[in-house]
């Protein structure tokens, strides 16, 4: 039998951020990793301070982009890689009374550090009214993320590609197969509906939708623009666009209406030819009052939940993969926001 302190099952952000903070107080683990690209994986790796819809902020904002920064040096000393990008949103107003309340809201103490004071007019795209530029926002590198980290766990035989079986698991017994384990955490996003320990949790699925497009117009570069959805330029020459929300339709397949409502708002911003080369989409978890879920199951106390990040999955992924492992291995409670215990 291999013995383990952890088993973590999951292999989105919530999944790599616990099992950096594993291998940062040198905790033995394995990550059980499906090989399905998750919600993470295909996400925008938009990091952002502010709400754009309402220019307002949220609850510990500046205290988990401080921690990311700090997470993601701690990460680059064993990849190598920097995968933080200096990529600042510029939100293009719809009107002067957008542009007349982000002035407004710039100089609140609670937003002054985040919503610059300074005007911007873009080249290419349509922005009548100027854009707003949020410090402190920037860009994941996603798929370098990922693969990088996942990688970098296989190489050190920390990585097990397979689904994970429930019914293989002795909870009693500290088991599963042949392995030993002290804790297991289920790190599953809306997989967890299939987990007969964690399957009444209150997330809910909202499917996003995003295309990658080939522009007859080059764009700005080093910035990411928003205004309906976010438009920025990727890798290999082609341009995300996205994301869409959706809670109602949830089959596994690709939305055409969701796919016109990208081409339709990047037509509305962008007043020249493109193609669309790739749509992709995902299943976010996401909870009623937007606080991700962590707890540890009423019976059995060494299995635990890591879930409901929703579209803040990095900032949430990270911040929060503290928390967790402070409450299971100091015993510093979680905050009541995000504790599963709120819920009963």
């Amino acid at each position: 039998m291999k013995h383990t302190d952890y088993i973590i099952v999951g292999d989105g952000y919530a999944a790599l951020f616990f099992a950096h903070q594993l291998l940062k107080h040198n905790k033995s683990f394995v990550l059980f990793s499906e090989g399905k690209k998750s919600a993470s994986q295909v996400s925008a790796g938009i990091i952002n301070p502010v709400v754009l819809k309402k220019f307002t902020t949220f609850w510990k904002a500046q205290e988990q982009i401080n921690f990311l920064k700090n997470t993601l040096s701690e990460i680059e000393s064993y990849t190598g890689k920097n995968y933080l990008m200096d990529s600042p949103i510029h939100r293009i107003f719809h009107d002067g009374n957008e542009q007349n309340l982000w002035v407004k809201k710039s100089k609140t103490e609670e937003l002054s550090s985040f919503l610059d004071e300074n005007f911007d007019h873009l080249e290419v795209v349509k922005n009548n009214f100027n854009t707003g530029k949020v410090n402190q926002s920037a860009r994941l590198k996603v798929s370098a993320f990922f693969s990088d980290l996942l990688g970098y766990l296989e190489k050190k035989e920390l990585l097990v590609k397979e689904k994970f079986n429930y019914e293989k698991l002795d909870v009693p017994g500290g088991s599963y197969k042949d392995i030993c384990f002290k804790n297991i955490i289920f790190c599953e996003g809306m997989g967890v509906k299939e987990n007969p320990f964690f399957s009444d949790i209150a997330v809910i699925p909202n499917k996003g939708h995003h295309i990658k497009v080939k522009l007859s117009e080059a764009i700005p570069k080093d910035i990411t623009i928003k205004k309906k959805h976010f438009l920025f330029p990727t890798d290999n020459g082609l341009h995300f666009y996205g994301g869409t929300y959706d809670r109602e339709q949830l089959h596994h397949q690709i939305d055409e209406s969701a796919v016109a409502q990208l081409v339709n708002g990047l037509s509305e911003i962008y007043p020249h030819d493109f193609e669309v080369k790739e749509v992709n989409f995902g299943f976010r978890p996401t909870v009623k009052d937007r606080r991700p879920i962590i707890g540890r199951h009423e019976s059995f106390k060494n299995l635990y939940v890591f879930n409901g990040l929703g579209a803040r999955g990095i900032l949430n992924g990270c911040y929060f993969s503290r928390s967790l492992y402070q409450f299971i291995e100091e015993g510093i409670p979680l905050h009541e926001e995000v504790s599963s215990d709120r819920f009963k």
